[in-house]
C-alpha cells in the first residue's frame, strides 16, 4: 500500500471515529435531558400529592416553579412546558414498554430517588429525543404509541418523519391485515418482517407526490413523480427496500414488456416488482403481474434468494376480484390501493370497517 493511500485510509478511519463520537455525545445529551425531565415530572407529581386540593394546588406549584426556573435558567420552563414534563412522567411511569424492561430491583425502583448510577441504568429506556417524546405523548392509545416509539428508534426517524408516518396512519394500515395477536405484537416489537405479506400496506399513502386525487395524471406521470420523490417512496414502502430499476424490460417470443418499478427487499431477500394502475383494478392486471413474477423467479432470481413478490398499486379494487383471480394460499401477488392525499379519520374508519 502506497504512503498516499495509507494516509487516506487513516484519514477516513479518524473521520469515522470522530463522527461516531459526535453522535454518541448528542445521544448522551438527549438521553440525559429526557431522564432529567422524567425525574422533574416525578417531583412535581409527588409535590402535588401533598396538596389538599390537588387540582388547584398543582396549578399553583407549576406557576411558582415556572417563575423560579425561568429566573434561574431563562426560557424553556413555562407553565405549559412543565405541564408537558409532568404528563411525560405520568404516561411513561405506567408505560408497558418501560415495565417490560424492568427485570431487576434497580430498574423497578425507577420512581425512587434520582442518582448517577440509576441514570446509566435508564439509558436502555429512553432512546429518543425530547421532541420525539413530546409528539408521542399526544397519542392516547398506548399500543399505538409504543409501536411508533419502537419504529422511530429502529428506523432512526426524525420528528418530521415520525409525524408523517403517524399522519398517514401507518399503525392502522399495518393493523388492518393482522389478527388481535398480530396487532398486539406490533405494539410490543414494531413491524417484524418474516413473510411477504408483512411488507404489504393497504392503502399506500403517497401524499408527498403532490398529485391530485382525481384522474388527471397518467401512469407514466405517477411513476415519474415517484422517481422524483424516491426517498419518500422508500420510506412509505418500509423496512429493507432498495431501488433497482424503472421500466425494466423483459422479452420472450419477440414480445417486450416493461415492469414499472423494481426493488429488492434485503430483509426478505427477494425482488419486489411494482406495477402502477390508474383507476379500477382488472383481473388482467393481476395476470400480468403473475407473468412478471414467474419470469423473475425463473430467469433473475439467484440461488439462496426467496421468491419474487409482485404488488399492483391501483386507485380502486374489488377484494372479491383479487380473491378469485389469485390462487388459494397466494404468498407472492398482492393488490393495494394508493391515495395521493391523506385520508381523513372518517375515511380510515370506513376503510377499517370494510375489511
Amino acid at each position: 500500500m502506497s504512503e498516499e493511500l495509507q494516509n487516506k485510509v487513516l484519514f477516513q478511519q479518524v473521520v469515522a471515529l470522530l463522527k461516531n463520537a459526535q453522535q454518541q455525545v448528542i445521544r448522551t445529551i438527549n438521553s440525559t435531558m429526557v431522564y432529567t425531565y422524567f425525574e422533574i415530572g416525578r417531583m412535581i407529581v409527588e409535590e402535588e400529592q401533598n396538596g389538599k386540593e390537588r387540582a388547584a394546588y398543582g396549578k399553583q406549584v407549576l406557576k411558582e416553579l415556572s417563575k423560579e426556573l425561568t429566573k434561574e435558567f431563562g426560557k424553556g420552563f413555562s407553565v405549559d412546558s412543565l405541564e408537558r414534563i409532568r404528563n411525560f412522567y405520568l404516561i411513561y411511569s405506567k408505560s408497558e414498554t418501560l415495565l417490560r424492561n424492568s427485570n431487576n430491583e434497580e430498574t423497578k425502583s425507577i420512581t425512587s430517588e434520582f442518582d448517577t448510577q440509576k441514570t446509566q441504568t435508564l439509558f436502555s429506556f429512553f432512546k429518543l429525543t425530547w421532541s420525539h417524546y413530546s409528539f408521542l405523548m399526544r397519542i392516547d392509545d398506548e399500543n399505538e404509541r409504543s409501536f411508533y416509539e419502537i419504529e422511530t428508534e429502529k428506523n432512526n426517524w426524525s420528528v418530521r418523519e415520525l409525524k408523517r408516518q403517524y399522519d398517514s396512519a401507518l399503525y392502522t394500515r399495518l393493523a388492518l391485515s393482522r389478527d388481535k395477536e398480530g396487532v398486539l405484537k406490533l405494539s410490543q416489537e414494531g413491524q417484524i418482517i418474516e413473510k411477504p405479506k408483512d411488507i404489504i400496506k393497504d392503502p399506500y399513502i403517497l401524499e408527498f407526490l403532490g398529485l391530485p386525487e382525481l384522474h388527471q395524471y397518467s401512469e407514466s406521470e405517477l411513476e415519474q413523480e415517484i422517481i422524483n420523490k424516491l426517498e419518500h417512496f422508500l420510506l412509505e414502502l418500509g423496512q429493507g427496500f432498495a431501488f433497482v430499476s424503472r421500466q425494466q424490460r423483459i422479452s420472450f417470443d419477440d414480445k417486450h414488456f416493461r415492469i414499472d418499478l423494481v426493488f429488492y427487499n434485503r430483509v426478505l431477500r427477494s425482488f419486489v416488482l411494482i406495477d402502477l394502475k390508474i383507476g379500477e383494478l382488472k383481473h388482467q392486471d393481476l395476470g400480468q403481474m403473475q407473468m412478471y413474477v414467474n419470469y423473475y423467479d425463473r430467469e433473475m432470481r439467484l440461488e439462496g434468494e426467496n421468491k419474487t413478490i409482485g404488488i399492483v398499486l391501483c386507485q380502486n379494487k374489488s377484494n372479491l376480484l383479487v380473491e378469485y383471480t389469485l390462487p388459494e394460499g397466494n404468498e407472492q401477488i398482492f393488490a393495494s390501493k394508493y391515495k395521493t392525499i391523506l385520508p381523513s379519520k372518517e375515511d380510515f374508519k370506513r376503510l377499517i370497517e370494510s375489511k
